[in-house]
């Protein structure tokens, strides 16, 4: 496991490029036949990707977490990015498809990963967030997550959002999880640009073309900076940070979210012509 200290709102303004990317930016989560887990302070969030191949892959505790076991105080969010496979939760199965997404509740003790084709492996996406109570382990296909359409044609900023973890879906102790899904010739997301104080969130870019970027603004509304992105790779957004983004063409991103408020329209919005 990774540890990434995440720079604060006046350290940010005087950072490289470089420092930047070293600071928010999680790089290289999908590895074949690994699992791959990065803690943050930023609310003690951890970001993983797993990728198993011929062999099951287990989720085991680090030092980090100075637990017996991975969830004994925290809660699991999953979404698979990849190949069929499946999960199994202290001897339970579950069969996860393209966009599936399991929650895994706080005390779950055995955790295997598993693909069902080795040559198209499936991509397990992995959010945590601690955990103060538990919730049933449940599934959720992207069938059982009502769609949400926003934006404009004008605005380039039509999209799709489907949420799976949240207060009408699948509960948690504090975890909110999704995906959304620019339709083709959008480019923008989340704009205008909002903060929520209350939570901190995850953003993990996927559907990026080899040949495409995407420009992730952060920083404060008057100190904005961006982060170029590419497929498979994470942004981790403090609460105090703005977060929107641009794309060379459109694109897809997972959203996951944790703190004291799981509403999900609990946010500030920002003005546009307030930016600087």
């Amino acid at each position: 496991m990774q540890t990434k200290t995440v720079a604060d709102a006046t350290r940010m303004m005087r950072m490289t490029t470089a420092e930047l990317r070293a600071s928010y930016l999680v790089e290289n989560l999908f590895q074949p036949g690994t699992v791959q887990l990065v803690y943050t302070d930023v609310d003690r969030a951890v970001v993983g990707g797993i990728v198993p191949t011929t062999q099951k892959i287990a989720l085991e505790a680090s030092k980090e977490l100075a637990a017996t076991y991975f969830a004994e105080r925290r809660e699991i969010g999953i979404l698979n990015l990849g190949g069929k496979g499946a999960i199994t939760v202290d001897g339970k199965e579950f069969a996860l498809a393209k966009r599936s997404c399991l929650y895994i509740g706080r005390g779950s003790q055995k955790i295997d990963f598993s693909s069902t084709d080795p040559k198209e492996p499936a991509w397990f996406y992995l959010i945590s967030y601690p955990a103060h109570t538990s919730h049933p382990t449940r599934l959720a296909t992207e069938a059982d997550a009502e769609p949400v359409e926003l934006g404009s044609q004008r605005d380039a900023n039509q999209r799709t959002i489907r949420k799976y973890i949240h207060t009408k879906g699948i509960p948690s102790c504090q975890l909110v999880m999704g995906f959304t899904i620019l339709k083709e010739g959008s480019i923008w997301n989340t704009m205008p640009p909002h903060t929520h104080a209350r939570r901190s969130e995850v953003y993990l870019y996927i559907d990026i073309a080899p040949d495409a970027a995407v420009f992730h603004c952060m920083g404060t509304a008057q100190e904005t900076r961006h982060l170029v992105v590419r497929n498979g790779e994470a942004v981790l957004s403090p609460p105090w940070s703005i977060h929107c983004g641009a794309g060379t063409r459109n694109y897809g991103f997972v959203w996951a979210m944790g703190g004291e408020n799981q509403e999900f329209t609990d946010m500030d919005q920002i003005a546009v012509k307030d930016l600087q």
